[in-house]
């Protein structure tokens, strides 16, 4: 019986496994912390795993996870945070002993909806909370935009933009929430190459669109300076 129990455990385990998917270092529409990183989610039919990590940037800073932190579905439904490894919970929180020093963690939740290519994750707490909207869970996708990113940080602006475009182009409705930042690059590159013209009427575009969280996006080009 015991034999018998463990091969059962062994079998329920690595089928788990054979059925997880892995997003390494997701694209993310907007984010709270500049340097609060998605390293990699992992989800299996048990449970959602979502691996990130923080860096100090001042003197005796200190970093805690809420026990109220929740993925939002497109749909706007949520499902909480079951457990977290490698950071305290507040009111306790982590003390960074320099500066530059790197604290790494994993939160989980249940298992992702079937189908699902995004996500919003949001801390509910009241001071300092961290949010990612629009974390995308389509491989294809993320191939995409990381190679139009890769294409503008050669400094190849112009062949950057058609690429922003054509995924824009690509995009199904309802619109995914990394929408907002495909619009966000393209008119910060048509700044940079000179073109407000063309940044402007990429900006009403914007405006007008359906992305999901509209008014985070306007607000982040507007503290940028970037208002028409």
């Amino acid at each position: 019986m015991k034999i018998s129990l463990l091969a059962l455990l062994f079998i329920i385990a690595n089928a788990a496994n054979l059925f997880s998917q892995t997003y390494l270092q997701p694209n993310t529409g907007l984010k709270s912390h500049e340097t609060l990183e998605i390293r990699k989610i992992v989800v299996t039919p048990l449970k959602t795993i979502i691996s990130m990590t923080i860096e100090n940037r001042i003197t005796g800073g200190n970093f805690c996870a809420d026990k109220n932190i929740f993925i939002i579905y497109p749909d706007g439904t949520r499902c909480n945070l079951t457990s977290s490894n490698g950071i305290p919970v507040c009111p306790d929180s982590y003390k960074f002993k320099t500066i530059g020093e790197k604290l790494q963690f994993t939160l989980e939740f249940p298992p992702l909806k079937s189908g699902t290519e995004w996500i919003d994750i949001v801390e509910g707490c009241n001071d300092n909370c961290f949010s990612f909207y629009g974390v995308t869970l389509n491989q294809d996708l993320n191939i995409r935009i990381d190679d139009a990113f890769a294409v503008a940080a050669k400094g190849e602006k112009t062949k950057a933009i058609g690429l922003y475009k054509k995924i824009l182009e690509s995009l199904p409705d309802p619109a995914p929430g990394i929408k907002g930042t495909l619009y966000s690059d393209i008119i910060t590159l048509l700044i940079e190459t000179g073109d407000r013209t063309g940044a402007k009427e990429w900006y009403n575009k914007l405006v007008v669109s359906k992305v999901p969280q509209l008014g985070l996006y306007i607000k982040n080009l507007n503290s940028r300076g970037i208002k028409y």
